[in-house]
């Protein structure tokens, strides 16, 4: 069974990763598995220990075709390190070589952007104006759109704000379930129970 990378660093963004792993598993399709540098407990913003599975370095040396894809977490880890993560970049770069695609959500992407990793690709993050900010040597800025996620042919890339839609693009990239149950899981998530209650009394 093919395995899901995500890769986290102290300060990592729980939230913006917490479906997935449950939306992938319950396929039966894929394992989830984490990468940190070391294998040494990471913390999260709201202090969810997490202990990884790989440390990066591993996974130079690893049988890449067990891999379905990588999955860059965000958090505050990336604009404190000034979005240096040479450990990151290797393995983006081994995802990329092997034809295996990237996510990124929040600041995360603004870590892609700064390598140059989305100059030429369609993409989104937390604005045009932050990766701007952050990012002088972006050159993307005709392929930015402002939406909660956008994939394209190597990236899905989401803002801070695009979980529920970052994870429906995942799911649909990994071909882990039908196109029309995880639409039904987006809408009843984005929407709520309420909404979901009431459409169903006008059925």
């Amino acid at each position: 069974m093919q395995e899901v990378l995500i890769y986290l660093e102290n300060e990592y963004a729980d939230w913006e990763i917490s479906h997935i792993g449950s939306q992938i598993t319950s396929s039966n399709k894929y394992l989830v598995k984490y990468v940190a540098k070391s294998k040494d407990p990471v913390v999260s913003m709201s202090s969810l220990c997490m202990i990884p599975d790989y440390a990066a370095d591993e996974m130079l040396n690893s049988e890449i075709g067990k891999f379905a894809m990588l999955i860059l977490c965000g958090g505050m880890y990336w604009s404190k390190a000034n979005f240096i993560n040479e450990e990151a970049k290797k393995l983006v770069d081994l995802f990329l070589k092997n034809n295996k695609p990237v996510a990124a959500i929040c600041d995360a992407t603004a870590f892609l952007a700064c390598h140059g990793y989305l100059d030429d690709t369609p993409h989104t993050g937390n604005s045009i104006g932050h990766i701007i900010q952050v990012c002088p040597s972006y050159k993307g800025h005709s392929h930015y759109i402002n939406e909660q996620c956008v994939a394209s042919q190597h990236f899905i890339t989401a803002n801070g704000t695009g979980e529920y839609e970052f994870v429906r693009e995942i799911v649909k990239r990994l071909e882990a379930k039908p196109a029309q149950e995880i639409d039904a899981w987006y809408h009843f998530r984005k929407k709520g129970l309420a909404a979901y209650i009431n459409e169903q009394s006008k059925k």
